[in-house]
């Protein structure tokens, strides 16, 4: 159990997270065409578009990440971001989107 638990906490820390959260995205745009137009940066990974259960829409946000932190300084030395007409939000992620469990006392 102690051994899954040091694999766990080993493995998180060496994922090196190059998320970047983008809002203001067009409702026409898909994750698709989001990833087409991040990979002029560097090399994106996964494109994250969260969609709306009820609407069927997405929520017009999404998370990118790259290969390196490279490609996302790449993303963030330009001054704005179009995309069909509409200027795109970009927030470089400092963290995790999802909380991480706080260490129990013992």
């Amino acid at each position: 159990m102690a051994a899954a638990r040091v694999v766990e906490v080993v493995g998180r820390r060496s994922r090196r997270l190059f998320d970047i959260f983008v809002a203001e995205v067009p409702w026409t745009v898909s994750s698709k065409e989001l990833k087409e137009y991040f990979s002029q940066f560097g090399s994106v990974q996964r494109c994250q578009l969260p969609f709306d259960k009820d609407t069927g829409f997405h929520r017009r946000y999404c998370w990118i990440k790259f290969s390196t932190q490279q490609d996302v300084q790449n993303v963030l030395q330009k001054d704005s971001h179009i995309l069909e007409g509409a200027k795109l939000a970009l927030k470089q992620q400092s963290h995790r989107r999802h909380s991480q469990r706080k260490k129990q006392s013992e």
